[in-house]
């Protein structure tokens, strides 16, 4: 097994855990966090579950704590505007995290997800399987010509922009720009920015700004079916309900863009990836290919793609018994939820029969993932078929990591293929 690569061989001893617990700040993460957060995680939920930072929020590892905050999405808001404020200041940055679905309350909320959810109903996801399955296959021919690929630039990447872009109803030849747009203004979410992570999310927002009002007046002129086509839907609106202002309706095209991309690209090189270091478990899934739908879970669930989320206290609250002030930032450690111990048996184990398996990595309550059924699909499809063509895949060198605090996943994974 290979530790750097899924993180989970590395345990700190009794009094180096209590040490690393008591000095832990998401603002100064040490350098090998990136590659394995399971041994902080492990040691802040053992010693010091609901942690006050130097910067008076609290970072929660334990999966009822983390849960009891999603139930309640009065007392702990998702709006930004206050704690975004001091991070991007009057940026494009700042008007795109402060007006997109996943960093708002109702009644915004509300009206963009019921739009969303309106073109990705099971009967609508389901039609597009089989253009899935086609891009798939056509992505691992590529492979099998060559004799090797990079599992995220070569596969995983290229599903989740295929699909987003036709959902979007985004010109295939248009599509190259939109990986680094995505990785630009989703890195502008980690716990610390540098000033060169800031220009390049601003510079992101503006081009796809630029670039989307050119779609959605092409759009307007000529309207797809909004059974299919989200952003049909979104300028459309409901019949009997309130349309979006044209900046609500920009900035939710770019937050469906980047969160159906850079989730599900993580999802399946995750999974290729943890395959390869749990090789019996591998064995099992090819053996048995109807484990797929089980398996994806526990990918999710072992490797979660996001692993911190974020809320404010709308009121004083008691959270994990400790007391918090009206106005607290708490971040939700969806990583260290999902290897509780107190939810998942032999937490640190990867098993792709896990059941249940009430993993956090689409979160939970009126948040939770609008395109969950969708990554799920895409999870199956990729995995599965690129097992049963290459089942004895490997490593060709070693695999490079995001480099992300939030958001897990990796930026290189060289790989050899064979029939």
């Amino acid at each position: 097994m290979n530790p750097s690569s899924t993180g989970t061989g590395r345990r700190f001893a009794p009094d180096e855990a209590r040490g690393v617990a008591s000095g832990f700040d998401l603002r100064r993460l040490p350098a090998d966090f990136y590659a394995d957060p399971f041994p902080y995680y492990r040691a802040l939920r053992e010693h010091d579950p609901v942690r006050r930072m130097p910067d008076g929020s609290y970072f929660l590892t334990r999966y009822d704590d983390v849960v009891s905050v999603y139930r309640d999405a009065k007392t702990f808001s998702s709006d930004k505007r206050v704690e975004f404020k001091p991070k991007y200041g009057d940026s494009l940055l700042y008007e795109h995290h402060t007006t997109s679905l996943v960093f708002n309350d109702p009644p915004l909320h509300t009206r963009v997800r019921r739009l969303i959810m309106g073109a990705l109903t099971q009967r609508a996801i389901a039609a597009m399987e089989p253009d899935l399955v086609a891009l798939v296959d056509r992505l691992l021919d590529r492979c099998a010509a060559r004799g090797e690929c990079d599992l995220i630039e070569d596969f995983a990447s290229a599903i989740p922009i295929e699909i987003i872009g036709n959902l979007l109803g985004v010109p295939r030849e248009e599509r190259g720009p939109l990986r680094g747009w995505s990785l630009a203004i989703l890195g502008a979410l980690e716990p610390v920015l540098s000033p060169e992570q800031f220009e390049r999310g601003n510079t992101a927002v503006r081009e796809m700004l630029d670039y989307l009002e050119g779609l959605v007046a092409e759009r307007r002129k000529r309207p797809g079916d909004p059974e299919k086509d989200v952003l049909t839907r979104l300028i459309q609106g409901e019949a009997d309900g309130e349309r979006l202002t044209e900046a609500e309706l920009l900035q939710n095209c770019i937050f469906i863009l980047n969160a159906g991309h850079e989730t599900t690209t993580n999802l399946i090189g995750n999974g290729l990836v943890a395959l390869l270091d749990w090789p019996d478990e591998k064995r099992r899934l090819v053996r048995d290919p109807e484990l797929i739908k089980t398996a994806v879970e526990e990918f999710l669930r072992f490797e979660s793609s996001n692993q911190l989320g974020n809320r404010i206290s709308t009121r004083e609250v008691e959270v994990g018994g400790v007391a918090m002030p009206a106005g607290t930032p708490i971040t939700l450690c969806i990583g260290a939820a999902n290897r509780d111990p107190a939810q998942f048996p032999d937490p640190d184990r990867m098993d792709i029969t896990r059941n249940p398996n009430r993993h956090l990595a689409f979160g939970f309550g009126i948040h939770q993932c609008a395109g969950m059924s969708l990554a799920r699909l895409e999870g199956k499809v990729a995995i599965g078929r690129f097992l049963a063509r290459f089942p004895n895949y490997e490593f060709a060198g070693e695999p490079v990591r995001g480099g992300r605090a939030r958001f897990r996943g990796f930026l290189s994974v060289p790989a050899r293929v064979k029939a």
